[in-house]
């Protein structure tokens, strides 16, 4: 059983294999472009299987958890060759979140 694997292993995960394997980071621009990307491979995911246009054969092999992780490695690069703890900046947004909107969705 492989260990449970937290925001903050992630980070950890992505930066070996980048230095081991990737050989480095892209700059952080490219990673914007790349994030950018992703995010729209995953949007054709969804608007296929959740909204109304039909999916075409080369769509069939694409499926929504890896353009998912997808764009949870690059946001890991990017956050790791930035110094941005995922771990902590995620507790702040909810911390924020909670307080702003505690009451409005009553």
């Amino acid at each position: 059983m492989e260990d449970e694997l937290t925001v903050a292993s992630m980070q950890g995960e992505v930066d070996r294999w980048i230095r081991d394997i990737g050989k480095g980071y892209f700059p952080p621009l490219a990673n914007m472009a790349i994030l950018t990307e992703e995010v729209g491979e995953l949007a054709r995911v969804i608007v296929r299987k959740y909204g109304p246009q039909v999916a075409k054969a080369s769509d069939l092999d694409r499926n929504l958890e890896e353009e998912l992780a997808d764009v949870l490695w690059v946001v890991a690069c990017l956050a790791n060759q930035t110094g941005v703890d995922l771990t902590d900046a995620f507790r702040k947004t909810l911390r924020k979140k909670t307080e702003r909107d505690r009451e409005r969705f009553k």
